[in-house]
């Protein structure tokens, strides 16, 4: 069974950037396509981007398009999220997923990370 562990929340202030990791154990994340998702209180769970699993093929939303970025090192068994010129609207608790079909259907995804918080401050 595969175990995602996220890192690199924290509290930036508005136009900063962080950079969230998702390191994988008990299996290669080669085999999934990999997802990062967010939460905000009293929000639905929502897709922030995906990654296909060589990661030539990458799917961002339109919230974040241009500021978000996802990469991953298939080496490392790791997945990233880049997020620069964060604003107050991207506070969230932050998920990796990993599933086998390039969806930004939640349900779809089998393995979960417990999450890190970023908080932006304006």
């Amino acid at each position: 069974q595969v175990q995602l562990v996220e890192s690199g929340g924290g509290m930036v202030q508005a136009g900063e950037s962080l950079r969230l990791s998702c390191a994988a154990s008990g299996g290669t994340l080669i085999n999934y396509v990999m997802g990062w998702f967010r939460q905000a209180p009293g929000k639905e769970r929502e897709l922030v981007s995906r990654i296909s699993r060589s990661g030539s093929i990458t799917s961002t939303a339109d919230f974040v398009k241009g500021r978000f970025t996802i990469s991953r090192d298939n080496a490392k068994n790791t997945v990233y999220l880049q997020m620069n010129n964060l604003k107050p609207d991207d506070t969230a608790e932050y998920y990796c997923a990993a599933g086998d079909l390039f969806t930004d259907s939640a349900g779809r995804y089998h393995y979960w990370g417990q999450g890190t918080q970023v908080t932006v401050s304006s």
